[in-house]
């Protein structure tokens, strides 16, 4: 009886080490420029372009293809502020983050409600969405939905930089 018991432990303990290596991270950047001319409180949308998955080859480097993704959830959105080089977020005072693909409705995926003043780099506060069929095309685009509290003199360009988590099945069981 403890030889089978044992049996089980180690099997299960395998399985675990073996699901580790189907579990990943995607990273992709896209950016976008808010013009000089936005008003104030006054919510605007700004679209990125499309943003290329390549996910195909993504899965297949991490010994995956796309029908064992499990779920693809995003960890991290961040917005990095790369020019003017001496401006900061304090012009903001929200943003919302969508994501669309062909085919498929628009998912609200991440925001910040209250913008921090005087950083040039805001993570948003994600939510906790399966993202697998939007990953799982070749393409999406990113809008965001912001709302200004201040004028600004001139374009704001901002890189976005995404983070999202992969899990997929174990030997396709």
């Amino acid at each position: 009886m403890r030889k089978f018991i044992f049996f089980i432990v180690l099997i299960v303990a395998s399985c675990d080490v073996i699901d580790e290596f189907t579990k990943f991270d995607i990273e992709y950047n896209t950016q976008v420029t808010i013009p000089s001319s936005t008003g104030i409180n006054l919510p605007f949308n700004i679209n990125t372009p499309e943003t290329e998955t390549n996910s195909e080859n993504t899965f297949e480097s991490n010994d995956t293809r796309k029908e064992l993704i499990e779920e693809i959830k995003l960890t991290k959105l961040e917005l990095v502020l790369s020019s003017p080089s001496d401006a900061d977020f304090s012009f903001l005072e929200s943003v919302d983050v969508y994501i669309s693909a062909e085919g498929l409705d628009e998912v609200k995926i991440a925001s910040k409600t209250e913008v921090p003043e005087m950083i040039s780099v805001l993570s948003l506060d994600v939510f906790d969405t399966d993202l697998k069929e939007y990953i799982k095309k070749d393409r999406y685009k990113l809008r965001l939905n912001t709302v200004t509290d201040e004028v600004i003199t001139s374009d704001h360009t901002i890189d976005i930089n995404s983070t999202f988590f992969v899990d997929a099945k174990i030997l396709g069981i």
